[in-house]
């Protein structure tokens, strides 16, 4: 049983590896970054090793593509950023743990006594980042090696800035990463699966148990959050990837990124999904915590819900298809889709005045967080025109 279990997930991951594959090879995306940049990894540290241990033919060549490895980072800033903290992390460990061996004339289990408490604290410093273990790991190839003599410290430093000066020439110069792809996946993720959302939660109050499925909504708008999120990161790490790049330009092409105001406003937008959602969410179970409007009430926010989504999904194309021929025919579907949800939910805050009893606080919700819904998305049209023209 086991057996047969641990075949599947096997097959599993090994048919994700090969989708993965095939991914990069066929056509651009964040699988053929990962293999650029893990094959420029590979090739600085190659190089680093032919320059130290094959030309000049240094004792410990190892800690050059081993610097030169790591270096090779997501952005061209962030390798030259951790190179220079890296450095300085291995020269302390390197002349520590020189220290320590000539201290404890070079007794290796002394010297490691001396080093590793110290300097693996030192690493855990926030300022260092990830480069702070550095220092312990160079102490232990110091010590492991067993030379203090000031050449030998001399050479463990050469070694070490040979292989930060690779690894970030080769991050610069060889195909510099520019993370403009993923701003745009994370965005039209984000409007793609609000409409998604906004589309199923419209058909699902239609229905009979039109509130069958609202913890579900729920949770899918919270979710929401993640795809925020990553944009967030997304964005920061475009602004960054600029920045001591000297490719960025030759490697830009296609669209100009949406402004980032428009992370702004979908991050809002998947907050008003959620109190929508949070607010039928309550009114639903066998237990509510809020009256539940009528089904004919329920019927009109289905309908605005229904015209919102459809304005998601419009400007999900305009995200996908910026650039090309059919690009310029959509805002005018998007205007008139926005223009039927803000009709239908004038006849929704019509209708709110047939509800009775609390029924009507759970309708005023859903009437006040549509409304903000839909001022987003038309605010959203009017920071789209202000935006740069696409790039051709």
């Amino acid at each position: 049983m086991w057996l047969r279990r641990v075949a599947r997930l096997l097959g599993w991951e090994l048919a994700a590896v090969g989708r993965s594959a095939r991914s990069a090879l066929r056509h651009p995306g964040a699988e053929r970054d990962t293999m650029v940049q893990s094959l420029k990894a590979a090739g600085a540290a190659i190089a680093a090793w032919a320059l130290t241990g094959w030309w000049l033919e240094a004792p410990m060549a190892l800690l050059a593509p081993w610097t030169a490895l790591v270096l090779v980072a997501s952005t061209v800033y962030r390798s030259v950023h951790s190179g220079v903290q890296q450095f300085a992390v291995i020269v302390v460990g390197t002349l520590w743990a020189s220290a320590a061996l000539a201290v404890t004339g070079n007794s290796t289990l002394g010297a490691m006594a001396l080093t590793l408490p110290p300097l693996v604290l030192i690493g855990t410093y926030r300022r260092l980042g990830d480069q702070g273990i550095y220092g312990a790991t160079t102490a232990l190839f110091v010590i492991t090696y067993g030379a203090s003599t000031a050449g030998a410290v001399g050479h463990r430093l050469l070694e070490t800035l040979i292989g930060a000066v690779v690894g970030v020439a080769v991050n610069a110069f060889v195909l510099p990463p520019v993370h403009l792809r993923s701003v745009r996946e994370n965005l039209h993720a984000l409007v793609h699966h609000s409409g998604e959302l906004l589309a199923s939660v419209a058909e699902g109050l239609r229905a009979e148990d039109g509130l069958s499925d609202a913890a579900e909504w729920h949770d899918r708008a919270w979710r929401l959050g993640g795809t925020v999120r990553a944009l967030a990161d997304a964005r920061r790490w475009t602004s960054e990837s600029y920045r001591f790049n000297p490719g960025w330009r030759m490697r830009r092409n296609g669209p100009a990124l949406p402004p980032a105001e428009a992370d702004t406003a979908w991050e809002r937008i998947s907050g008003h999904l959620v109190a929508i959602t949070r607010t039928l969410e309550g009114a639903a179970g066998d237990e509510p915590r809020l009256v539940a409007p009528s089904s004919a009430y329920l019927a009109r926010c289905a309908e605005v819900l229904g015209r919102a989504a459809t304005v998601c999904r419009v400007d999900a194309e305009m995200l996908e298809k910026a650039g090309r021929p059919s690009f310029a025919s959509q805002p005018d579907r998007r205007d008139t889709a926005l223009r039927e949800a803000l009709a239908a939910h004038d006849a929704l805050t019509t209708d709110i005045r047939r509800e009775e009893g609390a029924a009507v606080a759970t309708g005023g919700e859903l009437v006040v967080e549509t409304h903000q819904l839909l001022c987003e998305l038309a605010n959203a049209a009017e920071r789209r025109r202000r935006a740069p023209a696409p790039e051709r």
